[in-house]
């Protein structure tokens, strides 16, 4: 399997993104290190699962969720960072609100765990951003700043962490068809049936987390499930 021995740190493993890329990589044959504000061991029933509660409000929550994951799993070999939030408006308090969940969440995470990747001499780092990262929309300037700056700081640790062995990609998708997104009536860059499906984000992100993915790095990756 093309995982096989690797172990992987997924936050937000109990989304609609994220319960999906959890399932891909145990079948792939990866440990998984699932985080989420409330999630045990037996939501996926697994034996390769392994979950850890957790929140990233702080840089010390961060260093305790690396540290857990390390604890249990024995390893550590990637990050991938699926937490975050859609709020639209433009106001302070907004602003505040998407950058502290869809930012520094990631800084967080990110520099807690690269002293143990570093410390292997490798690592992968995989981040979900947005479409709106590169193609902006009325009505979303905090959210779509906060994704732009995710961005930039996974394409920052690509160059940061080259000669670690160590690669950085942020993934983009468009509107993901998840149940969530269904019920709350979210609109998107076309017909729900041109959405993205988490499958396939989660395919991406496999790659990523995988030997071959090596390969690539400082990638800004789109996958917005409609031709273009």
């Amino acid at each position: 399997m093309m995982l096989a021995e690797k172990t992987v740190l997924v936050t937000g493993a109990k989304g609609g993104l994220g319960s999906v890329v959890t399932r891909l990589l145990l079948g792939e044959g990866a440990r998984v290190v699932g985080s989420s504000r409330s999630i045990r061991d037996s939501d996926f029933a697994h034996p390769q699962f392994l979950a850890i509660a957790a929140e990233l409000h702080s840089a010390a929550a961060a260093e305790a969720l690396v540290e857990n994951a390390v604890a249990r799993a024995g390893a550590l070999d990637a990050v991938v960072h699926l937490v975050g939030g859609f709020e639209a408006g433009s106001g302070e308090e907004v602003l505040a609100r998407m950058m502290d969940v869809n930012l520094h969440s990631a800084w967080r995470l990110f520099h807690a765990a690269l002293p143990v990747l570093r410390g292997r001499g490798s690592g992968r780092l995989v981040a979900v951003a947005s479409r709106t990262a590169v193609e902006p929309a009325a009505g979303l300037a905090a959210y779509t700043a906060s994704k732009a700056a995710l961005v930039s700081l996974v394409r920052t640790l690509a160059v940061e962490n080259a000669a670690h062995g160590i690669t950085a990609n942020a993934v983009l998708p468009g509107t993901i068809d998840t149940a969530v997104n269904r019920e709350a009536g979210v609109s998107g860059p076309g017909a729900k049936g041109a959405w993205v499906g988490p499958e396939q984000v989660a395919q991406l992100i496999a790659h990523l987390v995988s030997g071959p993915g090596g390969a690539i790095s400082g990638a800004v990756l789109p996958i917005y499930g409609e031709a273009q």
